[in-house]
């Protein structure tokens, strides 16, 4: 088996969904006691999201280069970013390191592709929404992104850092939530990428009139996947 470098804690709410899912795949995968090998470095989310919205791409880039060489140094054979918004700085990340980086968006476009559609929603922090990195990504492979208008944005993006990162489920945010993928539906979206990794602590299959695409979930798996390769 070999072993996964995560980087989490933005925010650790969601690194834990990271630890449970790789750990039971690789129990289902294995049986017994089995678990991952796993090196994680868990960064302050509070710093992380200060310089965030200062703009303070360079340090944040710093801070998770930093991140990727300590796990590479400890064994890690492949590395995770445990955030959609980080993967702006994925290429970066990568270039710094000589293990590989298993990026969040293309095992996401692996999965919409194998369900054989063109268009999804795309719901996540205002980073991911808005700027170009991610719906670039997604494009490369032939996919075209609905985005949530400005209010749907906003409300999204508030959910995401003042409930979901602080542990908080909202049942008037999960019905708001549904209600967004619905009207995500009627503007031409086949699917609904949940592009942030707390939004599965609140919208499931149950709460979508759309295929949900689990990045958190796709990523784990697509980790694990990775670890038990002959």
């Amino acid at each position: 088996m070999k072993t996964i470098g995560l980087i989490g804690g933005m925010s650790w709410e969601s690194t834990t969904l990271y630890y449970q899912l790789i750990n039971r795949e690789v129990a289902l995968r294995l049986g017994g006691l089995s678990s991952a090998r796993l090196n994680l470095v868990s960064l302050d989310f509070q710093d992380i999201a200060q310089r965030q919205r200062a703009g303070d791409w360079a340090g944040m880039s710093a801070i998770l280069r930093q991140a990727a060489r300590r796990l590479q140094d400890t064994g890690a054979q492949c590395l995770l970013i445990g955030t959609n918004t980080m993967h702006k700085l994925a290429p970066e990340v990568q270039a710094d390191v000589n293990v590989p980086l298993i990026h969040i968006a293309d095992v996401t476009a692996d999965a919409i592709l194998a369900q054989g559609l063109d268009t999804v929603g795309l719901m996540g922090t205002r980073f991911t929404m808005e700027e170009a990195f991610y719906v670039d990504r997604l494009r490369e492979r032939g996919l075209r992104c609905v985005l949530p208008d400005e209010a749907q944005r906003t409300e999204i993006h508030r959910i995401i850092f003042e409930e979901l990162c602080q542990g908080e489920v909202s049942e008037s945010s999960r019905a708001w939530l549904s209600g967004c993928i619905t009207d995500l539906k009627s503007r031409g979206a086949q699917g609904v990428v949940l592009g942030c990794t707390e939004l599965p602590l609140i919208v499931g299959p149950q709460d979508s009139c759309l295929p949900t695409f689990d990045t958190t979930a796709l990523h784990a798996m697509a980790a694990v996947d990775f670890a038990l390769a002959v």
